[in-house]
């Protein structure tokens, strides 16, 4: 396993972290203890997760996946760094979500009890709410932090503007900085190499991608037609959202290139993409996940793999569009 600082801070975690937003709903407890056992064993010591998982559930399976882990944690925290998340609707009231000073406050209490821990390694919007004043947001994450119940901030699906305007406004205030995004990022969704991606690296933000494998699809295990069963793009509330970004004949015709480029270079499309992902400078941390712990191991194997230039150069090209969203189409 690699390891990097996350962006400007003198914390070091894993290159690859686990993902835990189908734990409790597409993966039972005893099945996501495995998985948790696995990659602790393989040096992975990211274990990102919100308050809203399991992925795909309702307002009565909120919180669920935070309470698995905490039943996993006790004789492990001091061996990992631990993210979760806010934001997301966690009840029937209004208030009961957004990032305003009453629901962080909350939220974070809520997130710490369920993880049986005390503190968060690092707490992160999961997406941003535009409608409660940044600084509102900044000075209820600044209180969390110098309570010692979070040790540092980010942020999740904000816009490259929307950061840079955080990050302002926190010099201007004197308040914590944001020191890390969650974007989504894979050869199949590149957007983010417009605008994120410079600004990360010119703020120094950590960054820790998400959907690298773009929800399963460069597993190249999917046909196009009716989407599979026991997937993502089947579960609950969320099968819409993972249809939308992925299920297209585009995309579908870009694996089976992606495929074809592998098996040129005698390796796997997972360990290829996730590594593909690795090699971008400004990229920390990216975050796999598995139903299963056998699952994980063409994920873990990128930890190592150093793309030949050649074919990085070759995987940048055949997915070039994918950096221009719809507008390539």
């Amino acid at each position: 396993m690699q390891y990097k600082k996350l962006g400007n801070t003198g914390l070091t975690v894993s290159r690859l972290g686990i993902g835990t937003m189908t734990f409790g709903l597409q993966t039972e407890e005893a099945t996501s203890h495995a998985i948790l056992d696995r990659v602790l064993d393989a040096g992975v010591t990211f274990i990102d997760t919100a308050d809203v998982y399991p992925i795909g559930g309702t307002l009565e399976t909120v919180g669920r996946t935070e309470e698995i882990i905490g039943r996993w944690l006790p004789g492990k925290r001091d061996q990992v760094i631990l993210a979760s998340k806010a934001v997301g609707k966690m009840g029937p009231q209004s208030w009961q979500q957004g990032a305003s000073r009453k629901h962080l406050i909350s939220a974070v209490e809520h997130s710490l009890r369920r993880l049986n821990t005390d503190y968060l390694d690092l707490y992160q919007l999961h997406s941003d709410d535009a409608e409660t004043p940044i600084d509102e947001t900044l000075e209820a994450l600044d209180t969390l932090v110098r309570s010692g119940k979070v040790r540092y901030i980010g942020v999740s699906n904000f816009l490259a503007y929307r950061l840079a305007l955080a990050l302002g406004r926190s010099d201007t205030r004197h308040l914590t900085k944001f020191v890390s995004v969650q974007p989504r990022y894979s050869l199949l969704f590149r957007e983010i190499e417009r605008e994120l991606l410079p600004l990360s690296a010119e703020q120094n933000i950590g960054v820790v991608v998400y959907n690298p494998l773009a929800g399963g699809l460069l597993s190249g295990k999917h046909q196009f037609g009716t989407p599979t069963e026991g997937t993502r793009f089947t579960l609950g509330s969320i099968a819409g959202r993972y249809q939308d970004r992925y299920w297209r004949e585009r995309e579908f015709a870009t694996v089976e290139a992606l495929k074809d480029l592998a098996a040129e270079y005698q390796t796997d499309l997972v360990t290829a993409s996730i590594a593909w992902v690795l090699a971008n400078p400004t990229v920390t941390t990216a975050l796999i996940g598995a139903s299963r712990p056998q699952q994980l191991e063409q994920t873990l194997a990128a930890s190592e793999l150093q793309l030949d230039p050649t074919f990085k150069a070759r995987l940048d090209e055949l997915t070039h569009e994918y950096r221009f969203g719809d507008a390539a189409r």
